[in-house]
């Protein structure tokens, strides 16, 4: 499996925002594992976070912005995009304003940000969002449609009825094409839009540089001084293009908007959290469109979890013994109620008052020992690891042995008795060349009685 992905180093650019024309400044820094990518309010007392997710998406109507209670980050989804392409799991995004810089209006300036840090490799294993069965969204004559796929494949659609744009198509066939056939390309709108925006007092931040800007009015001279006063007396040039675009600017793509809009879905769906494994379909999509169908994604991963969930493997006792080498009085592991090798384990230990150790451990006031909870985490953590090796069909032992190498962070936190049920949940952290690292509690009941995290070395006899 793939590992995750963090930078080599805190590195940071400077520009200003479209919609609010406040100059700020973003830093990109490593990130520990499982860490996610955070964006941090970093002008604001405390520097408060917010973790880059589609349930903390506030704001569509003019970019993808995510917030938590009264704090918001505005523009997210080039940044998202970079992290997307490039494969970076784990990264702090230090901001001291409430939005994104635009830069010029394409992914590449973070990219190139992220190429400068370097790209770090972590021990944890990489985990993807997969589906089972195709979905789609559609409303009116927007459309996407999501497809089971083991790796990601984006094919999109755009339709205008202005002859600059037209109908324009093109596929990402994997991310391997994301930064030199699609970071690049910018964004695009059109001069009427843009100017209905700036007298409203909008993009604030916005000039004739920072976009395609395609020219859909007449461009008198009445109308370029307009324009120019308009965009604070901008002194660049402001001319007609013969390939419909403000001041003739030459494209970078021949399909440079259609690529823009597949930067910005790549962004989006990265707000799951996980990448994702699909090849998505889309026609005429924007970010509200792109959001909603990461839901259904999300929601159609927890029911395929519910679903396999309700199918999970079981094991009993007599399986057990032929997975594990460990005998009465020391195995710990009565059953085993849910197991996906190699990733997570739920098993029982029914703790009856007449276990040896309870002869003289406190035989007054009988308490299972906290090192025993750790050893049948241990255990939990050795079917886990061992399963994929067993034939259940055979009935023959597991060919295979398990060696516990190490434990940390071990906290008790509460007490098992005689007659209580303890419930052992184990994952594996990472799995790398035999070695298992994993985390472990105990509960009785819904309690926290026990944690903590060991490491294990499998191999085949």
């Amino acid at each position: 499996m793939p590992q995750q992905r963090t930078i080599g180093k805190s590195v940071s650019l400077t520009g200003v925002g479209l919609h609010t024309g406040v100059a700020s400044q973003v830093t990109f820094s490593p990130a520990p594992e499982n860490y996610g990518i955070r964006f941090v309010r970093a002008d604001l007392d405390g520097k408060p976070e917010i973790p880059a997710d589609i349930d903390n998406v506030v704001d569509l109507s003019r970019g993808t912005a995510i917030g938590l209670g009264d704090v918001r980050m505005y523009s997210v989804e080039h940044v998202m995009s970079c992290f997307a392409g490039l494969e970076i799991d784990n990264c702090r995004v230090e901001v001291n304003a409430q939005e994104i810089p635009l830069m010029d209006g394409s992914a590449m300036p973070y990219v190139n940000l992220v190429q400068k840090a370097g790209i770090v490799e972590q021990e944890a294993e990489r985990t993807y969002i997969s589906i089972d069965e195709p979905l789609m969204f559609v409303k009116g004559d927007i459309a996407l449609g999501v497809f089971p796929l083991d790796y990601l494949r984006v094919t999109l659609e755009i339709d205008y009825k202005y002859p600059a744009l037209g109908a324009q198509y093109t596929t990402m066939f994997s991310l391997k094409d994301y930064v030199a056939d699609f970071a690049p390309s910018r964004t695009f709108c059109f001069l009427s839009e843009i100017q209905k925006l700036r007298e409203q007092g909008l993009i604030k931040g916005g000039s004739l540089d920072s976009a395609l800007v395609v020219q859909d009015v007449e461009l008198t001279e009445e109308k370029v001084e307009y324009i120019r006063k308009l965009f604070d007396n901008y002194k660049g040039p402001v001319g007609p293009g013969q390939n419909g675009y403000l001041n003739n600017t030459e494209l970078r793509f021949w399909n440079e908007p259609c690529r823009h809009k597949a930067l910005d879905l790549i962004g989006d769906l990265y707000l799951l959290g996980k990448p994702i494994n699909a090849h998505i379909l889309a026609a005429r999509t924007g970010h509200a469109a792109n959001i909603e169908t990461a839901k259904m994604i999300r929601e159609q991963v927890k029911k395929q979890e519910k679903k396999r969930a309700g199918e999970a493997i079981k094991l009993t006792c007599d399986d057990i013994t032929r997975i594990l080498p460990h005998r009465f009085p020391f195995l710990l592991i009565d059953k085993v109620t849910s197991i996906i090798p190699d990733k997570e384990i739920i098993a029982l230990k029914n703790v009856s008052f007449n276990e040896d150790y309870f002869n003289g451990h406190f035989p007054g006031n009988p308490v299972m020992p906290g090192v025993l909870q750790i050893e049948a985490i241990a255990q939990a953590a050795g079917i886990m690891g061992l399963y994929k090796n067993y034939n259940k069909g055979s009935g023959a032992p597991v060919d295979a042995k398990v060696l516990f190498m190490g434990i940390d962070n071990a906290r008790f936190r509460g007490v098992v008795r005689p007659g209580d049920i303890l419930r052992i949940e184990v994952k594996m952290l990472q799995f790398k060349r035999g070695i298992g690292k994993f985390e472990g509690k105990c509960f009785v009941e819904d309690k926290l009685v026990c944690e903590a995290e060991g490491m294990a070395m499998f191999e085949k006899s």
